[in-house]
């Protein structure tokens, strides 16, 4: 983990976003191997909003059951994140320290303070995701969102999809996130679901 080179397009609705994961070319380039997870996040911050304030992001993620816990931190270049993950239930001291050794930075430790953390906002959705094996031979994951995202009273509805490169060089893969915005009329979502969901009561 490290450095996240995610491409976020923002579909209209349920439909299209099936239209896309169905797509011919994406069917072609994908090892076939799909799978479909259940998410709900919730997203952390100290009640200074140091997290927020800084650009930074910290959740904690159910992923079928599974507890992870993750830090996104901005880099200044196009569609590229800082990302580390550990499993665990609870973003607690224990989380954070291997989150550190997981190569985090160290200014997480003053973010996080004294670890007093409430839940700011959340997403639940269902994620189906496939691996896919570009003519470069690069490869990237397609992954399919559609649920919630959630404030402390507000839902909002959202569909996406996000195509992450896993190695290799990006340009194929940027190449494909433009192919489908030119085929099913999507555009690039730019703020995150953290960002989205904070705007919400």
């Amino acid at each position: 983990m490290g450095k996240e080179l995610e491409f976020k397009l923002a579909v209209p609705d349920e439909r299209t976003l099936e239209a896309v994961l169905n797509d011919a070319k994406v069917q072609r380039l994908s090892d076939g191997a799909w799978q479909t997870f259940s998410m709900k996040t919730t997203y952390f911050d100290t009640t200074a909003r140091a997290f927020s304030r800084s650009r930074w992001t910290l959740r904690q993620r159910m992923e079928n059951g599974t507890g992870v816990v993750c830090l996104k931190t901005p880099t200044g270049e196009a569609h590229t994140r800082g990302e580390w993950q550990v499993e665990a239930n609870a973003v607690d001291p224990d989380a954070v320290e291997r989150l550190l050794r997981a190569g985090a930075p160290g200014q997480l430790l003053a973010l996080y303070g004294d670890g007093a953390l409430e839940a700011v906002c959340g997403a639940e959705f269902r994620r189906r995701c496939v691996l896919l094996h570009l003519p470069d031979g690069s490869v990237a994951e397609l992954a399919g969102d559609v649920g919630f995202l959630t404030g402390k009273t507000e839902r909002l509805p959202f569909a996406e999809v996000e195509l992450e490169l896993k190695s290799g060089a990006p340009d194929e893969t940027a190449a494909l996130a433009a192919a489908l915005c030119a085929r099913y009329g999507l555009h690039e979502q730019r703020a995150s679901k953290h960002a989205r969901a904070l705007q919400l009561k």
